[in-house]
């Protein structure tokens, strides 16, 4: 699966556009306060990257149900809420390239 935030892949050319995909996700557990600013930061980090790599599983699982090989114009958004969840929404073109 070809993952990519430009509207094209060099060296392929898009044979069929298979339509919007997306994969979401938040994290299940909290983050833990703490009052030292470096480790907060660094709890912070932690969890966005464990969720956006759920969200882009998700975003992977959509694309091959919708029997696409790739997915382009990638956009992602990450949200931190005040309660500390971090959230992710990754959405593209699902697309056919050979």
């Amino acid at each position: 699966m070809i993952l990519t935030t430009t509207n094209n892949i060099e060296g392929f050319k898009i044979i069929e556009y298979k339509g919007i995909v997306s994969g979401i996700g938040v994290n299940v557990q909290k983050m833990k306060m703490t009052f030292n600013i470096k480790k907060y930061y660094q709890g912070i980090g932690d969890s966005v990257e464990e969720v956006k790599e759920q969200a882009f599983q998700q975003l992977k699982t959509n694309a091959k149900l919708m029997n696409a090989n790739a997915v382009v114009g990638i956009k992602i958004d990450i949200e931190l809420t005040t309660t500390n969840y971090v959230m992710v929404s990754i959405t593209g073109t699902a697309v056919n390239v050979a």
